[in-house]
């Protein structure tokens, strides 16, 4: 493995004190070198420089060709899970755990260069559990990275004897120089520390950044572990600004108790909450999603600071896996039909997550004929058909108990509160129709039957997605195979869709949006990691309004009082929101990859993944504020 061919020239790197020129050149040399060790242990006492030679390499290598750092992790009191974490996001897979992470390294096809600061002070929680020391991380994580062949790192072990057993190492030792440290401060110390409130409350918001992240270990070591640890745990304002990585392994230990469902809580949310977050309020509205619906107390106690962010979470329903959200057209009230991983299919409030439509004679079946449930297009003889009808309950809107035998609806795009388009896991698409509506099973019908001639004709015709939108007219967007993209009226008959090739690659996803000024926005992702932007009466942009080396997993878009936004979710884990006509971008920091997304034109943001569903309310006069 060949990094670069010609050894940069030090005098062109960021200045140096003298006597760290000759280990500078020799830890720029090592890494310039593809084919020398793949390991360089940076060693040396307390202050002799090695942390800042470190990041000396990195400064130098910024928009240098040839060279380049993909991750630097510094691992003061991290643990196996939140280097990997850490690691994991700086790789762009996301956080990720352990096991998960060494299978996607090994599967990556970079070179890949990392650098590891103070692997020595690696380590948090109880001292007498292994995650407390640093060796727990060389042998569980750092010793698996280093047998992957394209991967070399570069790890500062001060004057310990980390990895010095590894077979083919660089050594740039530093020497004895530089001032020794003083030791640990006590508890008492960090304590008398922090800022008080006018009450004699803790400042945590004002607390020297130094306190906060060494407190919680300090109260492990002091004779009054308990309380001293209890305080912490139980204080909400320590919670959001104490350091991520050490509450992670102390909530880790299941001897230490704590407050309402807090460790429940603690772990959902730790993923996102060790990453770097500056922002109180951001800390506060990470960790009070993972609250809502879980532990009501803290819920109550972060909504004030959460809610000053640019967003927070109103509602969580985490009763049932949900698949394929969509938003219902028409009605003031917005409502959002989805299916659950067996394919029944319920409707929920948008505003408040409450499901709705209880049937109260038994469960209606999608399709049923005879008695007992029944599913999705099932026939006389229990042969799947290729239409499918639905029954109601008074007020109209979809039973909640409907268990289809075969389909598993993977998208949906309803027509109405009931008729609907959907788009199976075995790539077919379904009309979902009232027995009395045959209108809407005329139109319905029309669309499955062309797109599945097409696909019986070309093999570039498989639909692989299905979007919906529209406010003054409900839509159907289908993507498929060979890239091109086909938009549906679903509240009018139309014998053929408007259609473009807008992709290279197979369409990933799709939404689109009917504007003010009467454009129809039609987006679209493909395979490639692109997602473009059509408007139907015209051609499609001619260079993607994104591009990533990740696949885009969901869209949706609507067109809100600040104008049309496109929300989209990333195989990473990234969420994104784009002003389509500001072109500004805002990255929501979720808790989770996100499966399939709802944006209604008010803001509230619905996503789904294997927990449930959540409404995220978005505060859109702030959104893409700096």
């Amino acid at each position: 493995m060949t990094v670069g061919t010609v050894t940069p020239d030090i005098a062109s790197w960021p200045p140096l004190d003298d006597d760290k020129r000759a280990p500078g050149q020799q830890l720029l040399d090592w890494a310039a070198d593809g084919d020398g060790p793949r390991l360089c242990l940076v060693r040396g006492a307390e202050g002799s420089g090695k942390s800042a030679l470190l990041a000396w390499l990195l400064a130098g290598t910024v928009g240098r060709p040839g060279l380049t750092v993909h991750a630097t992790v510094p691992s003061e009191g991290l643990t196996t899970e939140s280097f990997a974490w850490e690691l994991g996001r700086q790789l762009g897979y996301g956080p990720l755990s352990p096991d998960r992470l060494l299978d996607q390294v090994g599967a990556d096809e970079r070179p890949l260069l990392l650098l590891v600061p103070d692997l020595h002070r690696a380590g948090a929680g109880p001292a007498d559990l292994p995650s407390a020391a640093p060796q727990t991380l060389v042998a569980e994580l750092l010793e698996p990275l280093l047998a992957i062949p394209h991967l070399r790192a570069a790890v500062e072990v001060g004057t310990s004897g980390l990895l010095a057993a590894h077979v083919g190492v660089e050594v740039v030792d530093l020497g004895e120089g530089g001032s020794h440290g003083t030791g640990q401060d006590s508890y008492a110390e960090l304590v008398a520390a922090v800022p008080r409130t006018a009450d004699a409350r803790p400042d945590w918001s004002r607390a020297p950044d130094a306190v906060r992240r060494r407190i919680l270990d300090a109260a492990l070591r002091t004779d009054d572990q308990g309380a001293a640890v209890r305080g912490l745990l139980a204080d909400p304002g320590f919670l959001v600004h104490g350091s991520a990585p050490a509450l992670t392994a102390a909530l880790a230990d299941e001897r230490i108790p704590v407050p309402g469902r807090l460790r429940e809580v603690w772990r959902r949310a730790a993923p996102e909450l060790t990453a770097y977050h500056a922002d109180s309020a951001e800390r506060a509205a990470l960790l009070h999603a993972a609250a809502v619906g879980t532990d009501p107390d803290l819920t109550e106690y972060l909504r004030p600071l959460a809610g000053q962010h640019w967003w927070s979470t109103v509602w969580a329903r985490r009763d049932v896996p949900v698949s394929a959200p969509a938003l219902v057209p028409g009605g003031e009230e917005r409502r959002l039909l989805a299916s659950d991983p067996t394919g029944r299919l319920r409707t929920y409030d948008v505003g408040s997550g409450a499901s709705l439509g209880a049937s109260g004679g038994g469960a209606a079946g999608l399709g049923a004929s005879g008695g007992g449930e029944a599913g999705l297009g099932a026939s006389g003889g229990g042969e799947a058909g290729l239409g499918a009808s639905i029954g109601t309950v008074p007020d109209g809107t979809v039973p909640t108990i409907v268990r289809p035998a075969s389909v598993r609806p993977r998208s949906i795009a309803p027509r109405d509160a009931r008729s609907a388009l959907l788009l199976d896991r075995s790539d077919a698409l379904l009309p979902l129709v009232t027995e009395d509506d045959p209108t809407a099973a005329f139109a319905l019908e029309r669309i499955a039957e062309h797109h599945g001639s097409a696909a019986l004709a070309e093999e570039d015709s498989l639909v692989t997605a299905l979007g919906s939108g529209g406010t003054r007219m409900p839509y159907a967007v289908v993507g498929d195979r060979g890239g091109t993209v086909h938009v549906w009226s679903l509240g009018e008959y139309q014998d053929v869709p408007r259609s473009c090739r807008v992709h290279e690659q197979p369409v990933t996803a799709v939404t689109c949006v009917d504007t003010a000024d009467g454009l129809t926005l039609t987006f679209s992702a493909g395979a490639d990691g692109s997602v473009r932007l059509w408007e139907t009466s015209a051609e499609p942009m001619p260079v993607p309004v994104q591009q990533r080396r990740y696949r885009a997993t969901a869209l949706s878009a609507a067109d809100t009082p600040a104008g049309p936004v496109l929300a989209v979710a990333w195989s990473d884990g990234e969420l994104h929101l784009w002003h389509v006509f500001s072109g500004r971008v805002r990255v929501l920091p979720w808790l989770r990859g996100c499966d399939a997304l709802a944006l209604t034109p008010g803001g509230l943001l619905v996503l789904a993944d294997a927990e449930g569903l959540h409404g995220v309310r978005l505060r859109l006069d702030a959104l893409w504020e700096r």
